[in-house]
């Protein structure tokens, strides 16, 4: 049986007879039983985010051992069943590594992701860190042609200049998504800076080809008829989202760094 790090009992089983060593590919057989969505893209995900360190062999393959299988669930099961941000999983495990007394944090609930992207520096909050995500103001799913003006105070006519070039679109009954408002206001601040819309369509693209590849690695969790497995399939995309957006943010300044040399 499978002890969670607080001394809990989950069902996932063992790393093997006698406390052994055993591969990815034993522990995705051991994690399957209880969460058949786990892939081993997801358990090298998680050990990219520090959640687990499973030892080397000198060829460089991962040895997992039992309490590295226990603290898989763990961290998996805190995902699924309180929708945990891997950030906040990590220091109460980290906390309960130190001997602390450390409380469950408070469960979260699926949230729209882009309900929760608001206008400008908040929304990118939202997306890199959902802990932080929003002010405790709802937030619309759908807003009007004339919402969205007013909120960004940008004009009609540049409005459909940006639809022209990709960078905000309508939906078919006229209505744009909340998180229109932080692209609006994006495209306008980068308008101040010289950067019209059609240089900006490399960014849309860049941004298409993101989502389709986070949509791959989420699909097969969308169409599972287990309720908390699609639940669990928006958490995964709203955290690949915020990893994108970190990774092309490093990107840009890596470049920028090495051209300055």
């Amino acid at each position: 049986m499978l002890r969670t790090p607080s001394g809990g009992a989950g069902s996932s089983g063992t790393a093997g007879p006698g406390g052994r060593l055993v591969s990815i590919g034993t522990v995705l057989n051991l994690l399957r039983d209880e969460f058949p969505e786990v892939t081993i893209s997801k358990i090298r995900f998680l050990e990219a985010e520090g959640l687990v360190e499973p030892q080397r062999t000198p060829s460089g393959y991962r040895k997992f051992s039992e309490a590295d299988v226990e603290r898989l669930g763990y961290v998996l099961r805190m995902q699924r069943d309180h929708y945990l941000p891997l950030k906040v999983i990590r220091e109460h495990l980290d906390a309960l590594a130190r001997g602390e007394q450390a409380q469950l944090p408070a469960p979260g609930k699926p949230r729209d992701a882009l309900g929760a992207l608001e206008a400008g520096a908040e929304g990118a909050a939202s997306l890199e860190d959902p802990a932080r995500a929003g002010s405790g103001r709802p937030t619309a799913a759908r807003i009007g042609r004339a919402e969205l003006l007013s909120a960004t105070g940008v004009t009609e006519s540049e409005l459909v200049e940006w639809e022209s070039y990709g960078l905000i679109a309508a939906h078919p009954d006229g209505g744009f998504h909340a998180d229109s408002v932080a692209v609006a206001k994006l495209v306008a601040d980068l308008g101040r800076f010289g950067l019209e819309p059609r240089h900006l369509r490399a960014m849309r693209a860049a941004a298409d080809r993101q989502a389709d590849l986070v949509e791959q690695l989420v699909a097969p969790l969308r169409r599972h008829r287990n309720p908390q497995t699609r639940a669990h399939a928006e958490a995964t995309a709203r955290e690949l989202a915020a990893l994108s957006v970190r990774l092309h943010a490093a990107l840009v300044q890596a470049a920028l760094r090495a051209g300055s040399h």
